[in-house]
């Protein structure tokens, strides 16, 4: 396990964030850092304190307290609009995708480009330029979005979240209810998104997909920090263990069974 450092090349770092919702502490002091080019998982249980330190970093909810330091500038963040301005973009659970609307009309709605009327040939080609950075299996922009499987929608949500420009890329569960297949899909877009330099914000339950793609992961416990590994020296066990707080949990004694020493009598058994 490792501790929060602060460095010169961090891109987002979080210090002391605070959040209350009456007499509820949703997050109390929590610290985050995203440099460039790195993906940050945030694991735990329901109730842990994710969704609201999504929402505190998208402009949806305001801290009561702590501080926010993007590009080493200390900033607010009072509104989803001031998120995506400053350089935030969140790609959230339900995906808010219109079903009925092709690929290019999902990823424009309400930012098309326009001269004195729509311009189709534009937007379709920034359509493809999205989609093959993410090196995206999508046969065609045309398509209405309720013919796509759950990963295609997932790469559609991706993409329109990169119109902007943003340096840090928040994804809320992207392999939620996806096969085996699409899940793989969606943590090659997560591969790209970093080597093309986006800090990337994954927040998930599935402990194979975090250390499948993820740098660092930060455990988050009843509203507060309990812990950041890094994802190539940890373990499964490991992580779960700080998630519940307890050492000894199924996770760990499978792990535990499995190490265990071979019988001697069998070895000598199996030596003749």
């Amino acid at each position: 396990m490792s501790t929060m450092p602060s460095e010169a090349g961090t891109l987002l770092s979080l210090r002391g964030i605070t959040k209350t919702f009456g007499a509820v502490a949703a997050l109390t002091d929590v610290d985050l850092d995203v440099s460039a080019g790195e993906v940050v998982a945030i694991v735990g249980d329901n109730g842990a304190g994710k969704s609201t330190l999504v929402k505190v970093l998208s402009g949806v909810h305001a801290p009561d307290a702590g501080t926010i330091t993007f590009e080493d500038r200390v900033v607010t963040i009072p509104s989803p609009a001031a998120a995506q301005q400053l350089g935030i973009a969140t790609v959230f659970q339900d995906l808010a995708l219109c079903e009925n609307l092709n690929v290019i009309e999902n990823l424009f709605l309400g930012r098309e480009m326009r001269a004195l009327r729509l311009d189709d040939v534009a937007m379709e080609v920034r359509s493809r330029e999205l989609l093959d950075q993410l090196s995206a299996k999508i046969p065609t922009v045309r398509i209405p979005v309720a013919a796509l499987s759950g990963g295609q929608r997932q790469t559609v949500a991706i993409a329109r979240s990169l119109l902007g420009d943003p340096k840090v890329v928040i994804l809320d569960e992207p392999t939620a209810a996806l096969g085996v297949a699409q899940t793989a899909e969606v943590l090659n877009l997560i591969d790209r998104l970093r080597e093309r330099g986006h800090g990337v914000i994954m927040i998930s339950h599935n402990m194979a997909d975090v250390l499948a793609v993820a740098d660092q992961v930060a455990v988050l416990r009843l509203g507060r920090n309990n812990g950041v590994f890094d994802a190539l020296e940890t373990s499964s066990e490991e992580i779960v263990t700080a998630i519940t707080g307890a050492a000894d949990n199924a996770v760990t004694r499978r792990a535990r069974r499995g190490r265990r020493a071979p019988d001697p009598v069998n070895e000598e058994a199996d030596d003749e």
